[in-house]
């Protein structure tokens, strides 16, 4: 591990790391820097081995890999509203996409390809990047914050309120909303989905509370406490691919992990 940490330090000592973001299953890492943007293989637990390096773009801010496949989306900071998605392997553009609005996330499964700008959620069809549905005038979401499963249920979580912490459903295969969850008393600052599409978890700006619904009904199945006294800004949460542990990271430089363990019977 070590020896792979020091090989990814020297590969990027000269530039800006803009950006890191795991694919859907965690086989694969995907760097965003001044220069470009890397795709690194995760064999094993302590290998990172470089599989791209692409200088071509420079700036790039956000950078998405589909699964395993050839399939890489972008946005550079010098075109924020612009979106590329290209096959890496034959060095092809398969096509881009403008938006009004600077892009602030992408997500992105077998099925659907969400992109997330500050007022708007577009949902596309992975195979083809047509435009099925928009979610306008969601509440003002500055950071970007939403999440798609991975799985191909394609379930859509993003904040419903800029003033208390509501979750809003929605099925981007169905192109239907499904519910709404009140997760916390203040405005959102993290969202997560498991592997399968089952869980959500989800952190306010306060940062002392994470909860784990079911979905997609929404029941409240755990509450972990990362803090009483200290608020924190939480960075990201995220699911073991057997759903068991859940880990957050935050500004106070740590990483909790906390077991997903279901309640005792309770006898009468």
């Amino acid at each position: 591990l070590k020896k792979s940490i020091q090989k990814f330090r020297m590969s990027v000592s000269n530039e800006e790391i803009l950006t890191l973001a795991f694919n859907q299953d965690a086989t694969s890492l995907a760097v965003g820097t001044s220069n470009g943007y890397r795709l690194y293989t995760l064999g094993q637990v302590d290998e990172l081995d470089l599989l791209l390096e692409n200088t071509d773009n420079s700036d790039v801010c956000i950078i998405e890999r589909l699964f395993s496949s050839s399939l890489v989306t972008s946005v550079s900071l010098s075109a924020p509203r612009k979106l590329e998605i290209c096959h890496f392997l034959k060095k092809q553009e398969i096509c881009t996409q403008n938006y009004a609005n600077s892009i602030l996330a992408i997500r992105l499964n077998r099925l659907r390809l969400i992109v997330c700008l500050e007022d708007s959620i577009f949902v596309h069809n992975i195979r083809d990047m047509k435009v099925l549905h928009t979610i306008r005038d969601t509440p003002s979401n500055p950071s970007g914050l939403c999440d798609l499963t991975p799985a191909d249920v394609s379930f859509v979580a993003y904040p419903g309120s800029t003033n208390s912490g509501e979750v809003h459903l929605f099925d981007a295969a169905t192109l239907q909303g499904l519910s709404v969850i009140p997760a916390h008393n203040g405005p959102l600052n993290a969202l997560k989905f498991n592997a399968e599409g089952t869980l959500l978890a989800s952190a306010s700006e306060k940062g002392t509370v994470i909860r784990v619904f079911a979905i997609p009904g929404g029941q409240r199945l755990f509450e972990f406490r990362r803090g009483i006294k200290r608020c924190a800004s939480i960075y990201s949460l995220a699911f073991s691919m057997d759903s068991a542990f859940l880990a957050c990271t935050s500004n106070t430089e740590t990483i909790h992990i906390f077991k997903l363990e279901p309640s005792p019977p309770r006898y009468l």
